[in-house]
């Protein structure tokens, strides 16, 4: 590491140890350009990982949007303003027509403690279910809801991701939550929500076909819960021309939250509800955001809905994600155990060998592709999965990249027997 990376590493002690870094040998990127980062010096790096420019890094539509907006008029939706209900009328028209009201926030975090909040007025109950291994946000609220940050509250219980499609999964999902919610009401907590990511993600990363969760969630509402579809990760086309993960899996939540990719870096996030659930919250109390819905973010967001629907990238994603799987999994002699997901969103899981856990095996691959060229992650209940998520900008052309440097990873790393 160069003596500047080595002088960042000492100062970062300012930040305390909560704070986490990517790869043995930190990066240092100081630009971005579409799925490109260039470090500190002049590297560029395939990015594969960074689901949030959904549209690309340093987009010029967006930043244009951002810049002009920003250099006119910046305050919040205590005001009238035509941005405000031109993105939501615009966004809502990707959703199906009984989703009709949108509140807008900055984050992801604060979407989901939102749609809790709203769910809480309505069902009078404060318990919630999540499956096992599920990040929600960085609340308070939110950190008790993420069982792969730590301890959970004690009005939260955890259930298993079907992590395959099958009659069997969907009746142990199913069984699953009525057990959920059987503990709940013994603890005398009246269960309220059903709240998952709809791909998964924390989990492992899958995407579910139509039908695979229809007996959970309806097993949810038969005991008067709401299902919240968070779609932080899943929304916006990455998992292609869908442009949501609930729809894909052919279900209808009551509350959609959304974050990251919305505002392609911008902080912009927001909740999308039936009019009815509002009116309920509303009826108790008031909701008020200083920064959320301000006119800046809402040009962004009309910038990034501009880049998705005018380059046809969701219906893009279709086509690349047929791509994607079929080169995973022509992966599977090089100890790859499972390739899962959808669209531009792929969980590889690798097998252990006779030297190294699965999980150290992901470490090593994830950052041999950094010295590679190419950013990865990795996720999973035992972080055994590698992580693929690049923006939807992506080419075949990247593909062709990723997957060769991906393979060569594979074959330096684990040239053992695998068990």
């Amino acid at each position: 590491m160069s003596d500047s990376i080595e002088n960042l590493l000492e100062r970062r002690a300012i930040l305390g140890p909560a704070y986490r870094l990517f790869y043995d040998e930190p990066l240092f990127p100081v630009q971005g350009e579409d799925v490109w980062l260039t470090d500190h010096t002049g590297r560029r790096y395939l990015d594969a990982y960074n689901n949030v420019p959904v549209v690309g890094h340093c987009n010029g539509a967006v930043v244009q949007a951002m810049s002009e907006q920003a250099q006119t008029l910046c305050t919040h939706t205590r005001y009238v303003h035509d941005a405000v209900l031109d993105y939501g009328e615009r966004l809502l028209a990707h959703f199906p027509k009984y989703l009709n009201r949108v509140m807008f926030t900055c984050t992801g975090s604060e979407a989901n403690d939102l749609a809790l909040r709203m769910a809480f007025a309505v069902t009078g109950g404060q318990g919630v279910i999540v499956t096992a291994n599920a990040y929600h946000g960085v609340t308070h609220l939110l950190a008790q809801l993420s069982p792969s940050l730590g301890a959970i509250g004690d009005f939260v219980r955890v259930v298993q991701p079907p992590l395959t499609q099958s009659e069997d999964a969907a009746q142990a999902f199913a069984q699953e939550i009525r057990a959920a919610i059987q503990s709940l009401q013994d603890a005398h907590i009246k269960p309220s929500v059903l709240l998952f990511d709809t791909v998964f993600a924390s989990d492992g990363i899958f995407a579910p076909d139509v039908g695979l969760l229809g007996l959970g969630i309806d097993t949810a509402r038969e005991a008067g819960l709401l299902i919240i579809a968070d779609e932080v990760q899943a929304g916006f086309g990455r998992l292609g021309s869908d442009w949501w993960g609930f729809v894909s899996a052919g279900f209808k939540p009551d509350i959609v939250t959304m974050g990251k990719p919305m505002g392609n870096g911008y902080p912009l996030a927001g909740v999308v509800a039936k009019d009815d659930l509002v009116q309920k919250f509303a009826d108790t109390g008031r909701y008020f955001n200083t920064f959320g819905g301000n006119p800046v973010a809402m040009k962004v967001g009309m910038a990034v809905l501009d880049e998705l629907e005018q380059r046809n990238l969701p219906e893009q994603v279709d086509t690349l994600g047929e791509t994607m799987q079929e080169a995973l999994l022509g992966l599977k002699d090089l100890g790859v155990v499972e390739v899962r997901g959808k669209g531009l969103y792929w969980g590889v899981q690798l097998a252990a060998t006779d030297t190294q856990t699965a999980a150290e095996r992901v470490k090593l691959v994830v950052n041999e592709m950094r010295q590679q060229g190419v950013l990865l992650s990795q996720c999973g209940p035992n972080m055994d999965t590698l992580k693929i998520r690049p923006p939807l900008t992506f080419t075949q052309q990247h593909i062709e990249i990723l997957m060769q440097t991906l393979s060569a990873a594979l074959q330096k790393q684990c040239l053992v027997n695998v068990k």
